[in-house]
């Protein structure tokens, strides 16, 4: 059975670690601080701007497909859409500010823009395998840090992927 330390006459004083480090002399404290690795050379196909391209892709696509986006919404409430190219592009925003920008930008700022909310992995893998033809996702059209997510393998489901033909 428990007293809850009834019978201890003084409670136990703790000293902890660091009350310690205040008497030890300034150059007899141990040091926390790491050194900082010494770079690795980039290896040729690291320094190859194509690889480097595709790198910095891959993160904005991983990075797209985690976040929420507004998609527009056209006068029948479908997501809006627009095609170029023989490409269905869905229009998509990373906030309202983007989607203002864009509306002024086509000279429709005045009108109301209905949007939904949707998951960036949600419109490339279930929206885009629905639309007619090849189709993809446009990020902040007409801004400066607009995206293009094209119909191709590994960015889309492989079944509604346009063949490039060898080119990567």
């Amino acid at each position: 059975m428990f007293d809850n330390g009834d019978d201890i006459a003084e409670p136990l004083a703790r000293r902890s670690k660091i009350a310690d480090l205040d008497v030890w002399p300034a150059d007899e404290v141990p040091s926390t601080r790491r050194e900082a690795p010494e770079p690795v050379p980039a290896t040729a196909s690291e320094r190859d701007p194509a690889v480097v391209a595709r790198r910095e892709f891959a993160v904005l696509l991983g990075e797209f497909r985690r976040t929420a986006v507004l998609v527009p919404l056209d006068g029948a409430g479908d997501l809006w859409s627009a095609e170029q190219g023989g490409v269905r592009w869905v229009c998509a925003f990373s906030d309202e500010a983007a989607l203002a920008r864009f509306a002024r930008a086509r000279g429709d700022a005045a009108r109301e823009w209905v949007y939904r909310t949707v998951l960036g992995a949600r419109l490339l893998d279930v929206v885009v395998p629905l639309l007619p033809g090849p189709a993809g996702v446009a990020l902040d059209a007409g801004g400066e840090d607009g995206a293009l997510f094209p119909p191709v393998v590994g960015i889309v489901p492989d079944s509604v992927a346009v063949d490039l033909g060898g080119v990567e």
